[in-house]
């Protein structure tokens, strides 16, 4: 997929500055699963980034279509981080509020952070105080931000909204949906995600390469 992109672009360095962790040695039945979908999971704040970096996963989503013919899925997780809705999430249980109204909702995790996709927050003030709802408006903005931009593409897309540590978040939905790459908006394997997802994920780990916009 890489390699396609650089030849898109003319650029012969990408896989060299966007494979961050590279994806790990799977059994010989694993390799020969061809009819399998492909996922690809992008960490997605809204943040510039974050931007370019779902942008290029659907670029790439798209172009592997075209060649293979093989169905992939875009997949945006947006999580609301634990140090930035602790206030919020110690007032309400959210797992009794969030099943009791009318969200299009395909997973729910039995954790203590309960998973969303696809969120629709109509009619959600009138169940929850104003300063609840408040961040979870900020991430309705933000996971329709990133839906706007994939249906540029016309492609199939998925969104999740997530509650807590961000890396373990991030690693639940690479599990639960079998990804075959997780897309970062960052440019080193020192940046501090990368440290706390670890190096033991299921899948290669891809970053934004350098000059991407030039």
């Amino acid at each position: 997929m890489l390699v396609r992109l650089q030849s898109a672009i003319g650029r012969d360095d990408l896989v060299e500055q966007m494979v961050l962790i590279p994806e790990p040695k799977k059994t010989y039945s694993t390799n020969f699963q061809t009819a399998k979908s492909i996922n690809l999971i992008v960490a997605y704040n809204a943040s510039p980034n974050s931007h370019t970096a779902l942008d290029i996963a659907c670029w790439i989503a798209h172009q592997t279509r075209l060649a293979t013919n093989q169905q992939v899925t875009v997949q945006a997780v947006y999580v609301v981080e634990q140090n930035q809705g602790n206030k919020y999430l110690d007032k309400v249980n959210w797992a009794t509020h969030i099943s009791s109204l009318e969200f299009p909702v395909i997973d729910v995790f039995q954790s203590a952070t309960p998973a969303l996709t696809q969120p629709k927050l109509k009619g959600i003030t009138q169940t929850l105080q104003k300063q609840t709802v408040a961040p979870l408006e900020q991430a309705d903005r933000i996971i329709w931000q990133a839906r706007s931009l994939a249906e540029e593409w016309q492609g199939s897309f998925k969104s999740h909204l997530r509650f807590g540590n961000v890396a373990t978040e991030l690693t639940k939905v690479v599990e639960s949906e079998a990804a075959d790459v997780l897309f970062l908006g960052c440019k080193s394997i020192h940046h501090p995600i990368i440290q706390t997802l670890g190096f033991d994920l299921p899948c290669a780990i891809l970053g934004i390469p350098n000059g991407i916009d030039e």
